[in-house]
């Protein structure tokens, strides 16, 4: 499975500090849960790149639209909660 494909599976990403300082990524599905920590450097580095994937979304999204792509927030199969 690549970036581009589409998949049936639903999962919820959320987003917070823990109490050791890192920033967890904690992705959740039916039946799993991965938890992903990072420093907090390392963190910013996964926004600056989130950041340029969305300019080249909107860059690569029709004149009309505007939003780009199926699945709406998210893209397809995920919906995202911020928690904090």
């Amino acid at each position: 499975m690549g970036i581009n494909d589409q998949s049936n599976i639903s999962a919820d990403l959320q987003i917070g500090p823990t109490s050791d300082g890192m920033v967890r990524l904690y992705i959740e599905g039916d039946g799993f849960g991965i938890p992903m920590d990072f420093f907090p450097e390392e963190a910013e580095e996964i926004a600056e790149e989130i950041l340029a994937a969305v300019e080249r979304a909107r860059a690569a999204a029709p004149a009309s639209g505007g939003k780009g792509g199926k699945g709406g927030k998210g893209g397809p199969g995920v919906s995202s909660r911020r928690r904090g």
